[in-house]
């Protein structure tokens, strides 16, 4: 469901019932008469709309954490913060940028419209900014040749589902001047191969069980998730236009499961 649509269509529905009992109704009502309620109650709403309508477009969205891609630096049940201005003023709905702020920097972690159906909002760490060449190489980035630095803490474990125990290594690795955790599963390989899809830049792009290397388009993105052995994202299905961008998530708010997590920073 597109929730900026529904909310825009609520907003033009009661505005345009507010507006029409502003200029005409209530004159014709008179000052005595009692408003009905199909005037009554979206003039009611109106505000409340608007005010929301306004702060999840312009300021602040709300997003939740379904899947377990970006552990651990996020957890399945975090309640997130998005920042919707730092990326650029956008046009709601539209999503089309109207002025210009800033531009995603590698090490933010990011959330987005999925390419493959923009209804599904991602949530991933920006790696690649338009024209870098990214190669991911037997669990190893590097940025226009440079290895990213990786410093091994030790072992990191958690639960897949209801009952799976997945063990995997522990690194923080240091990109773009942001310090963050990954996971590592060294079982695996670093790309499966299966699970490559044909996309826009797509010959940007040549693969082997141990390695990608792409370079990064204008006006793209590359993105990975912090648990790079169960993540889906640029490695399967491709770049992140910019028209696709939706904000920069800082905050995680609140976690039914664990109330720690509440009021941690996203880094």
């Amino acid at each position: 469901m597109n929730f900026a649509l529904v909310m825009l269509i609520l907003l033009a529905v009661t505005g345009g019932i507010w507006l029409l009992d502003r200029l005409v109704l209530a004159k014709r009502r008179g000052p005595h008469r009692k408003e009905p309620w199909w005037v009554e109650y979206p003039k009611s709403f109106f505000p409340v709309i608007l005010l929301v309508f306004l702060l999840r477009s312009f300021l602040v969205e709300p997003f939740k954490i379904p899947s377990g891609s970006m552990i651990p630096t996020l957890l399945v049940g975090d309640f997130i913060l998005v920042n919707k201005y730092t990326y650029g003023i956008r046009l709601p709905v539209l999503n089309l940028k109207l002025i210009e702020v800033n531009s995603p920097q590698r090490g933010e972690v990011m959330v987005f419209r999925y390419p493959e159906d923009p209804s599904l909002d991602y949530i991933k760490r920006v790696v690649g900014l338009p024209g870098d060449r990214i190669v991911y190489r037997n669990k190893q980035l590097e940025i226009n040749g440079q290895p990213v630095k990786m410093v091994k803490n030790g072992e990191y474990s958690y639960v897949e589902g209801s009952l799976d125990l997945v063990r995997t290594l522990h690194f923080t690795e240091y990109l773009g001047g942001h310090p963050h955790a990954v996971l590592i599963n060294p079982s695996t390989p670093s790309v499966q191969l299966a699970g490559v899809r044909q996309f826009p830049f797509r010959d940007n792009c040549t693969y082997n069980e141990d390695a990608i290397s792409c370079i990064v388009p204008p006006g793209h993105y590359f993105v990975m998730g912090d648990n790079r052995d169960s993540s889906s994202d640029s490695r399967y299905w491709g770049f992140v236009p910019d028209r696709n961008v939706v904000g920069k998530a800082f905050l995680i708010w609140w976690n039914f499961g664990d109330l720690k997590r509440i009021g941690m920073v996203i880094r």
